[in-house]
């Protein structure tokens, strides 16, 4: 990428904009604990320096840092190791006097060597912090976001659960190096040590009903006894991904668990590494016999590491498999069909009276123990339920639009048929909400005319905003009808299955434009006086291809947005946002709101912060999360020393240049400083820079062969100065900063200006 130098005297003042190494949590372990008590958690990350606190969403959850340990540099475990050769030498010659504190010394030392040696396999989770969480009873059970703050900002949030039940945890887990792991090998090789035969596998004794709290190391299995009666009916069931839904560094992506569960004799009487669609496995199994039994989790192919992090809930619990309908119009009561295991009952009624439009969690509650929680939608649309028989297009239910359609594939092969009148010219969507509210349903949809004739087909839609499912099942067809007449609309499992949990929401309506927002990251660290990139991700529904605009709102003074739009017809974009000129006395929550013009009305809706977590090296998913907190770091000098002239996009011309004005209102520019463009749209380059009095004029190209007219976005400028190096001859790149996000469109062609 072509750069451009010139001049600048504040320098310094640049330079409190350079970002620092991001402070990144890998895992929290044990990921809960039991209201009411207080539990020691650990805490393993990446550039958690000077870690001063900790918070955790909602109420009645308060965390302490009790220590941080950060592992030997190469450099410090030699320098060790040499001073404990000194003081063997010391000792064996008895010269000078062998002292308490020499003893002492050692002992610090050695174990200082042996952290050096358990050090963790992977440098994202070298480092650890030791928290005390207070759980009061009012915290209440669910899931709560973990957050550690340092000086140089806030980490991305972990998980971390609360529950009613008795807890379990083993001893946190340490994973050797690969270098550890060889010198140990080699070690061994040279005293001629044999391999011993492998142990038994420990067992450890846990008493119903409890939540077993573990990390599965490299080939790892922990087994678990526990003594049950006949006739119980057993739940196990893992929690593993709702820990830590996405592993960036393994593949498939994630810790993949599987459980079994063996009798005295060590039988296998039940085993899952999954249930249904979902990764993470459950179990339910009557107990035949009183006796002892034992539960064995690993990894399904045998890795592991401190990350493997599990919780598994055992006991004879109430655990819901499926709910009928799905969902429900908002304002009215639903009564719910609920099955699954140990429940006191066969159906609830859910009260949607207040609710807006959206999903809603669903539990029952069995004496003082709660269920799992499944998915229950809410929405504005006239319901009804499927009727039988309706498999055919000669038994097709008829239906008006717009409406709900709440349904079953109740058995393998079965299809439902649903027959409506349209206009031509008229377009309309056929929507299926089911693997979204945790139906195992793998949906197709068609759309056929009057004779017949296919008009479209989907299977799979990906939904950005379902950033938990990997496998996208659910389908979506908007069509524009080409006659005026009788249309069908069928639905089946792709894989022809089906039963009475595959449930489905269908909507058939003409097409009801809308969006949602996303801004990652959810936690964001700054020097003072900074300006930063986010990224805001525009999920479109139903056809809207508009402009959105975007502002923060009721935001502290100082924080402000730069490029804050979202070009037509465009699924994301990056901008800047400002801090200001001093620290925050801890992280500030924010709040960014879009607004766009949606059939002649003004539509509001409020940016859902997220994480942008990949997948085994190359998958990306959006993870929405409950805040997005700034944390604003530094000596509270620093200033940001650039705007833009202009907050309106710069025309550029195709085969042409466009100009942006820079203000530096701390001093003028000088050879050393460069700027460059941050990850450009193709066919857009800094052509020249031009000077001003109080700053600099950027000429900014659009190639013709590669930029056409309609692109739009933003402009990220990084500026960076190339300073001595004193340990070799090349010169250190060092970051100073960036400048606002400039807004840009390519328009239509004219003769360059050369």
């Amino acid at each position: 990428m072509k750069s451009h130098k010139f001049l600048l005297l504040a320098v310094a003042a640049l330079t409190l904009q350079g970002q620092q190494t991001i402070p990144h949590a890998g895992y929290v372990y044990p990921a809960g604990g039991r209201l009411g008590e207080t539990v020691e958690v650990v805490v393993g990350g990446q550039f958690l320096d000077g870690v001063n606190g900790a918070i955790i969403s909602g109420k009645g959850v308060q965390a302490s840092i009790a220590d941080y340990v950060k592992p030997l540099t190469q450099g410090q475990f030699n320098k060790l190791r040499d001073q404990l050769q000194e003081l063997m030498d010391k000792k064996k010659a008895g010269t000078p006097a062998w002292t308490a504190d020499d003893d002492k010394t050692v002992a610090d030392i050695r174990m200082k060597i042996a952290t050096y040696i358990r050090r963790p396999m992977t440098p994202a989770l070298a480092e650890t912090v030791r928290l005390q969480i207070k759980l009061d009873p009012e915290a209440g059970i669910g899931e709560h976001e973990l957050r550690l703050v340092t000086p140089n900002g806030v980490t991305n949030p972990i998980i971390f659960c609360t529950n009613d039940l008795p807890e379990f945890s083993k001893v946190p887990a340490k994973v050797e190096s690969e270098v550890a792991k060889a010198s140990k090998a080699v070690q061994k090789a040279k005293a001629q040590i044999k391999m011993p035969t492998r142990p038994e596998l420990e067992v450890t004794d846990i008493t119903l009903p409890t939540i077993v709290n573990g990390q599965i190391t490299p080939g790892g299995v922990d087994r678990y006894r526990l003594q049950a009666t006949k006739g119980q009916h057993l739940v196990i069931a893992a929690g593993v991904r709702e820990l830590i839904p996405y592993i960036s560094d393994a593949v498939p992506g994630w810790f993949q668990a599987a459980i079994g569960l063996y009798d005295a004799s060590g039988k296998e009487l039940s085993y899952a590494d999954h249930y249904t669609f979902h990764q993470d496995p459950v179990l339910y199994y009557e107990i035949p016999t009183d006796g002892a039994y034992t539960l064995q989790i690993h990894d399904s192919i045998y890795r592991g590491r401190e990350d493997f992090v599990y919780r598994i809930a055992v006991g004879e619990l109430p655990y819901v498999t499926s709910i009928f309908p799905l969902g429900g119009k908002a304002g009215l009561r639903t009564s719910i069909e609920v099955k699954g295991w140990n429940l006191p009952a066969t159906r609830l009624i859910q009260d949607e009276k207040g609710k807006v439009a959206g999903i809603y969690p669903v539990s029952v509650t069995k004496g003082s123990w709660t269920s799992n929680r499944v998915p229950f939608a809410v929405d504005t649309y006239p319901e009804i339920l499927e009727r039988e028989p309706n498999n055919t297009v000669a038994t097709a239910q008829h239906v008006k639009l717009p409406l709900v359609i709440n349904g079953r594939i109740e058995k393998p092969g079965d299809t439902d048929v649903f027959r409506f009148e349209g206009k031509a010219g008229e377009e309309i969507v056929a929507e299926v909400m089911a693997r979204r509210l945790d139906s195992p349903l793998d949906s197709i949809l068609k759309l056929t005319d009057a004779k017949g004739k296919q008009i479209a087909i989907n299977d799979d839609y990906d939904d950005k905003g379902a950033g938990l499912i990997t496998h996208q099942a659910d389908s979506l067809i908007r069509m524009k009808l080409p006659t005026t007449g009788v249309y069908y609309v069928t639905i089946a499992d792709t894989q022809h299955k089906g039963g009475a949990d595959f449930g489905y929401r269908l909507r058939i309506s003409n097409p009801q434009p809308d969006y949602q927002l996303r801004i990652t990251p959810s936690s964001v660290s700054a020097r003072t006086g900074a300006t930063v990139p986010v990224t805001i991700y525009a999920l479109r529904k139903d056809g809207f291809d508009g402009e959105i605009a975007l502002k923060l709102k009721d935001a502290p003074a100082g924080f402000a947005l730069s490029g804050a739009w979202i070009p037509a017809g465009q699924s994301s974009v990056r901008l800047t946002l400002n801090v200001p000129p001093r620290k925050t006395d801890g992280p500030v929550e924010l709040h960014l709101e879009g607004t766009a013009q949606l059939e002649k009305h003004e539509v509001r809706r409020q940016a859902v912060p997220a994480e942008d977590m990949m997948q085994a090296f190359a998958y990306h998913h959006l993870v929405t999360e409950d805040a997005w907190l700034v944390r604003v770091a530094g000596a509270g000098k620093g200033r940001n020393p650039w705007h833009l002239m202009s907050d309106k996009p710069v025309q550029l011309p195709v085969d042409g240049t466009g100009q942006v004005k820079v203000y530096l209102p701390l001093g003028r520019f000088a050879p050393d400083v460069q700027l460059v463009l941050n990850d450009p749209p193709e066919g857009i380059t800094i052509q020249k820079v031009g000077l001003f009095d109080n700053g600099v004029i950027l000429f900014l190209r659009a190639d013709q062969s590669k930029a056409k007219p309609g692109l739009a976005g933003n402009l990220i400028v990084d500026a960076f100065i190339d300073v001595d190096n004193p340990n070799n001859s090349k010169k250190r790149h060092t970051a100073l900063g960036m400048l606002p996000a400039i807004p840009f469109e390519v328009v239509g062609t004219m003769q360059a200006k050369r």
